[in-house]
């Protein structure tokens, strides 16, 4: 049952961060290895949330490389 509860919760909050579009980018897939990772180790929630910011900073990390590649127009 808990496991139940903790998959609805995680596919409540993706759904909401997926709402905010771009805000989002990377956010939803660390989030959901994190909360999977942190279930296994007994915190989900907190592994989800751990998993979100580390996607996030990697989504930002990845367009700022980008961004640098392309040559100014």
């Amino acid at each position: 049952m808990k496991s139940i509860l903790f998959g609805a919760a995680l596919t409540l909050a993706g759904l909401s961060l997926a709402a905010t579009g771009a805000e989002a980018k990377g956010c939803l897939k660390g989030a959901a290895v994190g909360g999977l990772a942190g279930h296994v180790a007994g915190h989900g929630v907190l592994g989800a949330a751990a998993g979100c910011a580390i996607g996030r900073h990697k989504a930002n990390k990845r367009d700022a490389q980008q961004n640098q590649a392309q040559p100014a127009r």
